[in-house]
């Protein structure tokens, strides 16, 4: 079998033929890349619905639109929660990623689920909001001291907070990429341009600085397990801000403005590539302007169409397996500089050694 998942999404109209074991396929693909909902959604869009699906996988795809639906009532109630936890923090409080495309009810949290909840604020309010967050429950379960400099010197969040309770995870950003990386972002002019959620308490990202965090995430991402959802959550937003004839200039612009050219242009091919959607002819250009060097281009569209190809036994080669590990280093290299990336995968080796050397926690001595 091969990946059967890829080229549905370039067939908006079309319903698809899959027969028999096709199917038992395409929903391991799906499920692989969290993508069960996004295509019970989009099946449901097209003629005769879920019910021309066979039963048992209907009822898989019926399974995930539930798993959605209640996923958006845990985040919405988080929200309010955190909300109430930081009300007397200064400055913008920014949902970013899933937690914003649902908040601000864009097209992208269609069909999506939730492992964690992003947010951001002004780095100078980092610690007023961490704080606020341990009174509300949220605590950090990162206890090595050195991962937790890790994070607070050279990322541009703080470790991961969960919830005593709830078990809820929160990760609180200062910016959107880390301030070691070649793709470093100003955390401040993203908070200039963050729009209000009305009286939520909470802000997002501009348009053109939502589409920007897209593009350079999955630009930078080292693990590409879900990395088709994340082009896909671009293409919605691009599909969705695009038809305001003012989005392609400011987009342009502000990718210029913040050096976040490459990831667009690179990304924007990829998504020209999936769904045969290709940029306005008036902005072919700028975006040329942006692209990389001609060997680093073709390298790259060549590693990315390989890894966004679904994780999946059926589809999965040696090649994606290479495109994959040949990301993960490269997101290493682009994120830190060698003379801090050296040492830390030194040290995460030997910790790791040290880890699978000690005895179990029930192992007794002889």
């Amino acid at each position: 079998m091969a990946d059967l998942l890829t080229p549905f999404w370039a067939q908006p109209e079309q319903r698809p033929d899959w027969q028999g074991r096709a199917w038992e396929t395409v929903m391991g693909q799906a499920r692989r890349g969290r993508l069960m909902a996004r295509l019970a959604l989009k099946l449901s869009e097209m003629p005769g619905g879920l019910d021309a699906v066979p039963s048992p996988q209907r009822g898989f795809l019926q399974g995930a639109l539930r798993v959605v639906h209640r996923h958006r009532l845990d985040v919405l109630f988080e929200l309010d929660q955190m909300r109430r936890s930081m009300q007397g923090v200064p400055g913008p409080i920014v949902l970013l990623k899933g937690a914003a495309y649902l908040a601000a009810d864009l097209p992208a949290a269609r069909g999506r689920v939730f492992s964690d909840i992003d947010l951001m604020v002004a780095e100078g309010s980092l610690e007023q909001a961490e704080s606020a967050l341990l009174g509300g429950g949220w605590i950090s379960q990162e206890r090595d001291a050195y991962n937790q400099r890790y994070y607070r010197q050279w990322m541009h969040e703080i470790p991961p907070l969960e919830h005593v309770q709830r078990g809820t995870v929160l990760d609180l950003h200062h910016t959107i990429s880390p301030p070691t990386s070649r793709f470093k972002v100003d955390g401040h002019a993203l908070l200039a341009r963050a729009r209000p959620l009305g009286d939520s308490g909470f802000h997002v990202l501009a348009p053109e600085d939502m589409v920007l965090h897209s593009a350079v995430h999955l630009y930078q991402e080292g693990e590409l397990d879900h990395g088709m959802r994340d082009l896909l959550d671009l293409h919605e937003l691009l599909q969705d801000f695009g038809k305001d004839p003012a989005f392609w200039p400011t987009l342009i612009a502000r990718a210029e403005e913040l050096s976040l050219g490459e990831p667009l242009s690179v990304l924007l091919t990829q998504r020209q590539r999936l769904l045969g959607i290709e940029p306005p002819a008036d902005q072919a250009a700028p975006l040329k302007a942006f692209e990389p060097p001609w060997p680093r281009r073709q390298l790259m569209q060549g590693l990315l169409a390989l890894a966004l190809r679904p994780q999946h036994p059926d589809c999965d080669t040696w090649l994606s397996r290479c495109a994959r590990r040949a990301l993960y280093l490269r997101s290493h290299l682009i994120r830190m500089p060698l003379h801090l990336l050296v040492p830390h995968l030194v040290r995460k080796a030997w910790m790791a050694r040290m880890s699978a050397a000690a005895p179990a926690p029930n192992e007794g001595t002889a």
